[in-house]
């Protein structure tokens, strides 16, 4: 990657400033990550239980850690079931072949 394709962006938290180096097409991404992250740090912030900014970030980062893992998990999930759905769909669909009639779905 060349470096006329990298930009620099600055982004917010918790009133800080951090210049972060992206790909210029993942900015808008970048930059809406960094609005969710900020808006998450404020929500630990403010429930006054954790006190620091690397606590907070730490903290912050954990709970996203859990939330996408949360998220993976219900993917899979929802994987397993669109797949039995469709090995059910294939089978009716193969036996209705045998038979030779027609399939109502």
């Amino acid at each position: 990657m060349s470096d006329d394709r990298i930009s620099r962006v600055s982004v917010r938290l918790l009133d800080r400033e951090y210049q972060v180096a992206c790909p210029v097409e993942e900015r808008g991404d970048l930059l809406d990550s960094a609005e969710y992250l900020d808006a998450k740090m404020r929500e630990v912030r403010d429930s006054g239980k954790v006190v620091g900014l690397d606590r907070i970030a730490v903290i912050s980062a954990l709970n996203l850690a859990n939330e996408l893992i949360r998220l993976r998990r219900q993917g899979t999930a929802l994987d397993g079931d669109v797949g039995a759905r469709l090995r059910t769909l294939r089978e009716r669909v193969e036996a209705a072949l045998e038979r030779g009639q027609q399939l109502e779905l």
